[in-house]
């Protein structure tokens, strides 16, 4: 697969074809090591806060989720604006303004890391936040090796053509209530089109569209898995609705350039 340099963030015309075609696509060697280390220590600074931005798991009481993290620290705060982010969800969404619309890392803690169900990111979108269309991209970066072992996503390939399919809340099964997809709707749509489970170094980036299927295993691994990811949403499509906080969906519409 071809990779993408720092001096040319954009997608070659082949990766764009496969993020059209899949619905994910896979950028290697996105970032260096030394930045992930510095994101690294960014990020154990702020998982040692007790702060609501800090969710944490049902059972382990680990931070699952992180939040908010431009708000909280400078490494962050100049990454969502970093263009080997922007560059390709530009080229997906155009020249308009994007902002940010949530800033977290996802955690898979060694052993403890729990499950995200099937789900899609435009369900919660849409029916917590009231954003009209599924236009947000989500831009993932590894901060570790992701492997078979420690939890990786799971994406069923091509779900997104089929636009937001059926969707119920669960609030029973992980700390974080979630817009999840039954089994009924998931297996036909992987069994025509399979599924992805993208691994790689740390530094791997990944962007997704806003409904395309996709679900993580629990981490049983000595490993942990940590991935940031930085939801970019156009201006012209902001929420309608206010009643999450801020930390789940950002009310700053200064375009990240």
């Amino acid at each position: 697969m071809p990779t993408t340099t720092a001096a040319d963030p954009t997608l070659s015309a082949d990766q764009l074809a496969a993020f059209r075609r899949d619905g994910v696509v896979v950028l290697p060697h996105r970032f260096r090591a030394d930045e992930v280390a510095v994101m690294h220590d960014a990020l154990d600074e702020l998982l040692a806060e007790d702060v609501p931005q800090n969710i944490r798991e049902k059972s382990s009481g680990v931070v699952r989720t992180a939040m908010g993290l431009h708000l909280r620290h400078e490494v962050f705060a100049r990454l969502v604006h970093d263009p080997r982010l922007l560059a390709p969800a530009h080229q997906v969404l155009g020249p308009g303004p994007l902002y940010a619309q949530q800033v977290k890392v996802n955690v898979k803690e060694a052993f403890t890391g729990e499950q995200w169900q099937w789900h899609y990111d435009f369900a919660t979108h849409h029916h917590e936040d009231d954003v009209p269309e599924p236009l947000a991209l989500n831009l993932h970066v590894f901060l570790d090796e992701v492997t078979e072992f420690n939890g990786p996503l799971m994406f069923v390939r091509g779900s997104h053509r089929d636009g937001p399919v059926a969707t119920s809340l669960d609030t029973v099964t992980t700390s974080y209530p979630l817009w999840t997809v039954g089994p009924e709707v998931v297996g036909p749509l992987a069994e025509r089109g399979g599924l992805i489970s993208p691994k790689g170094p740390a530094g791997t980036m990944l962007m997704f569209g806003d409904t395309i299927v996709h679900a993580s295993p629990p981490n049983l691994s000595p490993w942990p898995r940590r991935i940031f990811s930085l939801i970019v949403n156009p201006v012209g499509n902001r929420q309608r609705s206010d009643r999450r906080a801020d930390h789940f969906h950002h009310r700053d519409l200064t375009p990240l350039g």
